[in-house]
């Protein structure tokens, strides 16, 4: 039994559930599959008829297909995924940056959401919203209890309607409401400023449609207000990855052009490619190169990439290959360890599969899956060391990830984790209070950036004294 199918697909390096796009393309499925199961699928016909007619009440049979089917492809790793009509509008926002919604950046503080920016022009920065500020109800909807991405639905909806948030503001020890009407919101997935003279932060908290714009507007005004650059300090904590060719022209602003950034190779033939720092790896069709209005003294200009666990796939391209060129000092934690791409097909008009089709490696032939890449400089959270690192999820914690061979389980680090649990609640369990969160990145307080400056300016940096290489999970022939 064979079929053909042509289908729009796009390439994806994302880093958690939902990953996101990278590159569009057109992807042929190939041409002839090998004989299906036979056996197996008259099963799957047998049990669906069986829920059909026995089930304690009518099941949908739409419903119970688009189930199946999403069992079947959560059960290759953790990155494969069958979008259905809500999570594929879900995938494409995040995608392309764009949204209906407020228009804040958000976090969690004390069990409630915490406005951590309103972006310029949205409803919530007319709305006279603040960063710092606290939301402790979403209209009828009390924030304690809710996780962050139930806050965000809650927050998010159709363009014209309206959500009436309850504020908490700090600084005048008083509470508020405040209504907002939705609207399309483009999220601002760059910042950065000039931190002291002669040296900026510049920080891609996502890698997205407009990301490249974004950083060349950016940098450019960082560059007027302090044209004789003598550092800069390029920012992925956090990043969660995103579109390839973004990733790639980050990579190229800094490179000799030509070089090479990325290669992937996995079953089909569509994914064997190797991506250089060059405008035809990253420019959009009949567009004009986006790092064109950029100085050949940025190719120069010294360099430190800090990084940490939840810096992942596209960020971990950029990493990569800035380290491996020798281009940049790269500072930080561990990466998350996600070296797989996954492929966007589909189905209809609203549906999707998101399904993993190859390794991606760096420059010098490294994979970097379940292990991420190791930073030349390990650092410390803060100057007290680190308080939630041994907490936070990696690839290789991660069920049925992506190995290159038999594994062996990560004992030590397991322990860690329940060592460092155990702490948390200990004190929490004492002071009666959550530990106290992180400085905002790129603020006075964040420890790492000031140590990213030190190595600049060629002076003492705290390194990490018990922070180590955490090795890869697989054993490789």
């Amino acid at each position: 039994m064979g079929a053909k199918l042509k289908v729009a697909g796009w390439v994806a390096l994302g880093a958690l559930a939902g990953g996101m796009t990278t590159m569009q393309l057109q992807a042929n499925a190939r041409s002839s599959l090998s004989p299906l199961p036979l056996e197996e699928l008259q099963q799957l016909a047998a049990v669906f008829g069986m829920v059909k007619s026995d089930y304690v009440e009518p099941v949908d049979e739409k419903k119970l297909i688009n189930d199946a089917i999403a069992g079947m492809v959560s059960g290759l790793d953790p990155h494969s995924q069958f979008f259905d009509k809500k999570s594929f509008k879900e995938f494409r926002e995040g995608t392309s940056g764009r949204f209906v919604g407020v228009g804040i950046e958000i976090g969690m503080e004390d069990g409630l959401v915490k406005i951590v920016s309103p972006i310029e022009g949205s409803p919530a920065f007319r709305a006279g919203l603040k960063s710092g500020d606290l939301i402790s109800r979403i209209d009828d909807t009390p924030v304690k209890g809710l996780g962050l991405d139930q806050a965000v639905k809650r927050m998010r909806g159709e363009p014209n309607t309206k959500v009436q948030l309850m504020i908490f503001r700090k600084a005048e020890s008083r509470s508020f409401p405040v209504t907002i009407t939705r609207e399309e919101i483009r999220v601002q997935s760059v910042r950065g400023k000039v931190v002291e003279p002669g040296y900026a932060w510049l920080r891609v908290s996502q890698f997205q449609d407009r990301t490249v714009d974004d950083f060349v507007k950016k940098l450019d005004e960082i560059l007027k207000q302090e044209p004789n650059l003598k550092g800069l300090v390029l920012d992925l904590r956090n990043d969660p990855g995103g579109l390839l060719e973004a990733s790639v022209a980050i990579s190229a602003a800094f490179l000799p052009r030509g070089v090479d950034v990325v290669s992937t190779n996995g079953q089909i033939a569509d994914s064997k490619a190797n991506f250089k720092a060059d405008p035809d790896y990253y420019q959009r069709r009949g567009g004009t190169d986006p790092l064109k209005k950029l100085p050949a003294s940025l190719k120069t200009v010294p360099l430190v990439v800090l990084v940490n666990e939840g810096s992942a796939s596209a960020s971990e391209i950029v990493a990569g290959a800035l380290q491996d060129h020798k281009r940049a000092v790269v500072m930080g934690a561990q990466t998350f360890g996600k070296g797989s791409v996954q492929t966007v097909r589909q189905l209809s008009p609203e549906t999707a599969l998101k399904i993993t089709t190859a390794r991606y490696y760096t420059p010098s032939g490294r994979s970097i899956q379940a292990k991420g890449i190791v930073p030349d400089v390990l650092l410390d959270e803060t100057a007290e060391g680190n308080v939630f690192a041994a907490l936070r999820m990696r690839e290789a914690d991660l069920e049925k990830h992506l190995n290159n061979g038999p594994e062996e389980k990560d004992e030590a680090r397991e322990k860690a984790r329940e060592e460092a649990r155990q702490k948390l609640e200990a004190e929490y369990a004492k002071k009666n209070e959550p530990p106290k969160p992180l400085p905002e990145f790129g603020s006075a307080e964040d420890f790492p950036l000031a140590q990213a400056l030190n190595q600049l300016k060629g002076k003492p940096v705290a390194v990490s004294k018990t922070a180590t290489e955490r090795k890869a999970e697989a054993k490789i022939d």
